[in-house]
């Protein structure tokens, strides 16, 4: 049998040497993410109780903001997402008095450095760890609030243009500083590349140039994470990121995995749905695992679904879809 290293390692080369398709599913800690050592306990309980092949640390997605001075709030969504009651961009020239933070000296972003080094510390050593980065635009919505950004980014451009410089320079530090923590890869977290948002044209002024930027030291990492959220993803930038996997909304929002895997040379991660994984019984859980193992015939494939696992999913559907893959293997 396999490590979860080692089959992790063997999906991502297409290794024939491959036990089973590997499996992962993460989710938001509400409340727990406060503090890097009661979300550093409830990503190492949840792993405990699962045993999935890698472990995505999911802080709130205030993390890397809060810093510059936003505030937000635990209010019950079943995501375990937080709302936003404080922005720090108020008016376009805002854009350009963000100082660049430090991430050893910045409280938040520091505190998630000292989680990611209790994780290391406790967990077994053949698990990878990836930490969630979110891309610039996704952290310029949040200090501005969504529809704000558009209008901003249209509007003055050169503003918000240098206030993505600064938070992609900043990110990047805290790239390199989650690195020499020991982390396997990164999970980067893509917000805008979706038709409904921006064009293709602008995601390539106000985006990729960014993402690029932040993912450039992370090179050398062997399980970086494009996560594309949102309907009618420009796929496309999958093989644009030095990213070996890329997650979406295959069952939302497609393409589906088997489309996908005809153009695309990594590995793709999915195959379930919030519907089924939420409101689903375990027959139906394990239904859209092995279609989706069939689409994959399990090569360059992990199964989960095309985000965070909502915190109302029931814990017998998880296990459901955690024990498919051992039935294929």
């Amino acid at each position: 049998m396999l490590t979860h290293r080692e089959r992790l390692y063997a999906c991502i080369a297409d290794d024939p040497a491959l036990d089973r398709p590997p499996v992962a599913f993460w989710r938001h800690f509400p409340v727990d993410d406060q503090s890097a050592e009661t979300l550093a306990a409830a990503t190492l309980d949840f792993q405990r109780h699962y045993d999935f092949d890698l472990v995505k640390v999911t802080p709130a997605s205030s993390f890397c903001l809060t810093d510059w001075g936003v505030e937000d709030a635990w209010e019950g969504d079943t995501d375990g997402t937080r709302r936003y009651i404080k922005r720090v961009i108020l008016r376009p020239q805002d854009w350009e008095r963000l100082p660049i933070l430090d991430p050893h000296q910045a409280a938040h972003l520091a505190g998630q450095l000292a989680c990611l080094r209790l994780i290391k510390h406790e967990l077994n050593p053949e698990t990878p760890i990836l930490q969630t980065i979110f891309n610039p635009l996704a952290q310029a919505k949040n200090l501005v609030g969504g529809a704000k950004l558009i209008v901003h980014l249209r509007q003055y451009p050169e503003a918000v243009l240098k206030g993505l410089q600064t938070i992609a320079e900043s990110t990047r530090r805290f790239v390199e500083a989650c690195m020499e923590t020991g982390i396997d890869g990164i999970f980067f977290a893509n917000q805008h590349a979706q038709s409904g948002l921006l064009t293709l044209e602008e995601y390539n002024e106000f985006g990729l140039p960014f993402d690029l930027r932040i993912l450039e030291p992370a090179k050398e990492l062997k399980c970086n994470l494009l996560h594309l959220h949102g309907d009618h993803v420009y796929f496309q930038l999958a093989w644009q990121t030095p990213c070996q996997i890329v997650n979406w909304h295959d069952r939302e929002s497609g393409p589906t995995l088997a489309a996908a895997q005809k153009n695309y040379g990594g590995t793709v991660c999915g195959g379930l749905s919030d519907e089924k994984m939420v409101f689903g019984n375990q027959a139906d859980v394990r239904k859209e695992a092995e279609d989706a193992i069939l689409q994959t015939s399990g090569k360059r494939f992990i199964l989960g679904t095309g985000c965070v696992i909502p915190v109302i999913t029931p814990h017998g559907n998880i296990l459901a879809a955690r024990r498919s893959v051992e039935v294929v293997g």
